[in-house]
């Protein structure tokens, strides 16, 4: 049996980037995120944006990108950016109480910025070319 985890996102930073680095060296970026679902209301008939809240953490990784550095030095609350990811369930015991918690997030494996930096200099393209095509119609998407 075939199993597959792959997140796909377009959507804005609903909070600047919260950095934790960790006393071994390790760094990640916890990201408040959001996505438009689009759906019709029944009484209007008009289409309207519904939010759907996402946590994200992106990692250093010890051999690879380091994605929490680039997403400390380039984003910014309300950028929009593509991100790849997968879904993990975080668990942890409740401080006050003992009692086991939970929340799913989002472990952010690829970004891609879609939207020019504050400053004037254009994002940098982190995706390959064949892609480069793909994103200009999903910038146009209604979200």
């Amino acid at each position: 049996m075939a199993n597959l985890n792959k997140v796909m996102l377009i959507g804005r930073l609903t909070r600047d980037p919260e950095i934790k680095t960790f006393s071994n060296g390790g760094k990640v970026a916890n990201i408040g995120f959001a996505v438009n679902n689009r759906r019709k209301n029944q009484g209007t008939g008009q289409w309207e944006d519904v939010p759907v809240w996402v946590d994200l953490k992106a990692f250093n990784r010890e051999t690879g990108r380091k994605l929490a550095d680039l997403v400390e030095s380039s984003l910014r609350k309300g950028q929009q950016v593509y991100i790849e990811g997968r879904l993990v369930l975080e668990e942890w015991e409740g401080k006050t109480d003992g009692k086991k918690q939970s929340k799913m997030v989002v472990y952010v494996d690829d970004l891609q910025f879609l939207e020019k930096r504050e400053g004037g200099g254009e994002a940098p393209a982190k995706r390959a070319p064949a892609k480069a095509a793909a994103e200009e119609s999903i910038e146009d998407a209604p979200f």
